[in-house]
């Protein structure tokens, strides 16, 4: 195969759409909030995107077997109404977006950046004016209140992010960003794109789904769209029993003091 191979699906007319960036990362944060936009709202796929930058393997669901691939998805977010709920009349003049998700990102450094060129080339494509990049940051510990970390490449949008809830920490997060979400900025930045990147906290242990939920929070205040959680906090529920779990057996391997007077 070549370098990309692009699939076209449809080429839906988007107005003003929104780029929205959720390739897996630390706690699946930026995967998990892209495929919640595509499940609670209306969404259409357009465009698959296969690459040799991809891992050689492929995912596997119910026996049937599928290259990996990034896909596009343009997604019809309703307008609000006054009240802050979703308006579903047909009229309804709402937020358009252009979601670019799947189950992996590059395996190399020049494919990171070849990758991330082509989504952008794709998001011109449908005139994106805007976007941001969903991921987590990694605290290395449980957490209790889920904060949100940003950063942008146009100084314009760090009021609205502050605005939104989103903290700016000094050298934080430690070493840059990496991977898809990062270029999303930089390489957007040289293309003149606007671009900021929401990171959540989470502790990297495991998949984590309240850290995508906040996100999904700022993101929402940003672009103006409110969403339901049901499926995300039933998620988080499974998480926490996960983790629970692993605890438990942590706390049985670990010897007592008693046991520790009879070492040596």
């Amino acid at each position: 195969m070549d370098e990309f191979e692009v699939e076209r699906h449809a080429d839906p007319e988007l107005s003003e759409p929104v780029l929205v960036e959720g390739l897996p990362g630390v706690g699946h944060v930026g995967k998990l909030a892209a495929e919640h936009l595509l499940t609670e709202f209306e969404s259409e796929p357009v465009a698959t995107v296969y690459s040799e930058h991809f891992p050689p393997q492929v995912t596997v669901e119910d026996g049937v077997a599928e290259l990996a691939a990034a896909e596009f998805h343009a997604v019809d977010v309703p307008e609000q109404s006054s009240t802050g709920s979703r308006s579903e009349s047909d009229d309804a003049d709402g937020t358009d977006l252009l979601v670019v998700t799947g189950d992996h990102q590059a395996g190399d450094g020049p494919g990171h950046y070849r990758t991330a060129s082509l989504f952008l080339d794709i998001a011109e494509e449908f005139g994106c004016e805007r976007a941001y990049a969903l991921g987590g940051v990694p605290t290395g510990e449980l957490i209790e209140e889920y904060a949100v970390v940003g950063a942008v490449n146009d100084g314009s949008l760090t009021k609205p992010l502050a605005d939104a809830g989103v903290e700016f920490r000094e050298d934080e997060p430690a070493g840059g960003i990496v991977g898809i979400s990062g270029l999303v900025l930089g390489l957007g930045d040289r293309r003149e794109l606007p671009a900021a990147c929401l990171m959540g906290e989470t502790s990297g242990y495991l998949v984590d789904p309240k850290s995508a939920r906040a996100v999904l929070e700022s993101l929402g205040e940003l672009v103006g769209f409110d969403v339901d959680y049901a499926s995300l906090e039933e998620r988080a529920e499974e998480m926490e029993e996960v983790m629970e779990k692993m605890q438990e057996m942590q706390a049985a391997q670990t010897p007592s003091e008693d046991d520790l007077r009879y070492i040596g």
